[in-house]
């Protein structure tokens, strides 16, 4: 053996023993992972988060048309409406506008457009009915006491053009029998507001109204004293018992064109509430010319129907770009998709086809404006959840300066900028056939983006500019907003 290896390998040997036994006694503590190999597990990166909506409530809410014409079961309306409420107030609802509550010629069929007794909400024996179709006084008043208490205003529509379901009496202004008789045997069982051929045109005071589309000789005249002090002036007038006594909330002036704008200005000075008239209009600049007459907002027919004429009649988008009055008035702009009337017109013109319907919505929902919700699109099982996810979307993110990206024959791409920490929203509508995708500014840079609508499961990031690639399904539509 050569000596000098061994000499080598015992001293190692030692050294080795030394230095295990001084371990024992340090304080040092071992790090057991120290001996393992390989290539280090490294966490995935987190999946960026939806925001969270409810956190970024701006303020907004929309309104419920809460009826469709001839709504059943007859009698039974306003409780069927009573049992809605707290989930519509969930969803974000924060006013319901109702039928006409009075008594109709009609009885217990009339939707409450033929009014006869304005006092009568289903506690008088008139028309062969006490109860009107939509139930009784009691009922009602605890639709309005349910709404009340989920922080949700009742609208009362309102028909001051016209009556109907009086007695026949000699009217010496047209030289012949009018049914302008209305007392307690005669139509007004309530005794309140009776009414004769003095207080419709022709009187003594007012010459034939141009304004009166139908019910012509049944046409109310505004301008005698006695039928203003019973409609709005007087402590027991129709316009403070309903806000007074009943616990109305606003109103919605029904056919507007059938009287001067100055009734419904003299209407809201007397008891105050929202308002919103229907003026069956489609220009623009009708509406606004009313709207700075009367004093309140109207429902915006102009957006209406260029979302039927775009969407519907000549499917073509860029007709978007066209003047509407939410554009310039969108304080005053009560926007809608459908409502009573046109739901039942028979012309394709005056209604927008169910299957674009979750699209005009898209649009109204996101726009300035304050949208109206048609209740038998509400409780169609098929658009519930959407709506709901739209309304949701309309009170959070849709804040902000508007901002139209891009139009043309199949495709509208629409920017609301937001406000403070609310990032607002990018809405991509198309018509095509086919999944589309389209460049666009954005005010977000480097982050990814989410459709809040959950129509694409695409998820596109933005670069340092803003500029992002967005995609909207084939004839749908997708709404944008950043991650976290």
């Amino acid at each position: 053996m050569n000596t000098n290896k061994f000499l080598c390998s015992l001293l190692l040997g030692g050294a080795l023993f030394i230095g295990s036994c001084s371990g024992d006694d340090s304080d040092d503590i071992v790090d057991e992972t120290d001996d393992i190999t390989g290539t280090p597990e490294i966490p995935a990166p987190s999946e960026p988060q939806a925001l969270d909506l409810a956190s970024l409530d701006n303020g907004s809410r929309v309104m419920m048309q809460t009826f469709y014409w001839d709504v059943e079961p007859r009698f039974a309306w306003w409780d069927n409406l009573s049992e809605k409420v707290p989930e519509w107030s969930e969803a974000g609802v924060d006013r319901i506008w109702i039928p006409s509550p009075a008594k109709g010629q009609s009885g217990g069929y009339s939707m409450g457009y033929d009014v006869s007794d304005y006092f009568d909400f289903g506690n008088y024996d008139q028309h062969g009915t006490v109860e009107t179709r939509f139930g009784s006084r009691t009922e009602l008043e605890n639709l309005i006491a349910t709404a009340h208490s989920n922080d949700i205003e009742v609208i009362a529509d309102i028909v001051l053009n016209h009556n109907s379901g009086g007695g026949l009496q000699y009217n010496p202004y047209r030289d012949y029998d009018t049914y302008t008789l209305f007392d307690e045997a005669n139509g007004n069982a309530s005794g309140m507001f009776n009414r004769t051929y003095e207080d419709f045109y022709p009187n003594s005071v007012s010459q034939y109204d141009p304004g009166s589309l139908f019910y012509e000789e049944t046409n109310l005249d505004h301008h005698r004293e006695r039928v203003q002090d019973w409609l709005w002036k007087d402590e027991n007038s129709v316009a403070k018992y309903y806000k007074n006594v009943m616990g109305f909330d606003g109103w919605r002036f029904d056919y507007v064109k059938g009287f001067e704008p100055w009734v419904v200005k003299e209407w809201n000075e007397a008891v105050g509430g929202f308002s919103v008239g229907e003026n069956f209009d489609g220009n623009p600049d009708v509406l606004r010319d009313w709207i700075e007459a009367s004093g309140s907002p109207a429902f915006d027919f102009s957006t209406f129907y260029k979302l039927e004429e775009s969407l519907d009649r000549f499917e073509n988008l860029s007709i978007l770009e066209s003047d509407m009055l939410w554009k310039t008035n969108p304080e005053d702009a009560v926007t809608f998709t459908a409502n009573h009337d046109t739901e039942k017109d028979s012309n394709e013109d005056n209604y927008i086809m169910s299957s674009n319907k979750m699209k005009a919505y898209a649009y109204i929902l996101t726009h300035p404006g304050y949208p109206t919700i048609f209740y038998s699109d509400y409780e169609n099982e098929e658009f519930k959840d959407e709506l709901k996810t739209l309304i949701s979307i309309h009170n959070s993110l849709a804040t902000g300066d508007t901002e139209l990206l891009y139009a043309d024959q199949d495709e509208y791409v629409m920017k609301r900028n937001g406000s403070g920490t609310n990032p607002g929203l990018i809405l991509y509508i198309s018509i095509n056939n086919s999944t589309k995708r389209r460049t666009v500014s954005s005010n977000w840079s480097n982050v990814t983006l989410q459709d809040y609508s959950s129509n694409s499961t695409y998820s596109p990031t933005s670069d340092e500019n803003g500029a992002v690639t967005i995609e909207a399904p084939a004839n749908g539509y997708s709404i944008w907003s950043i991650t976290e």
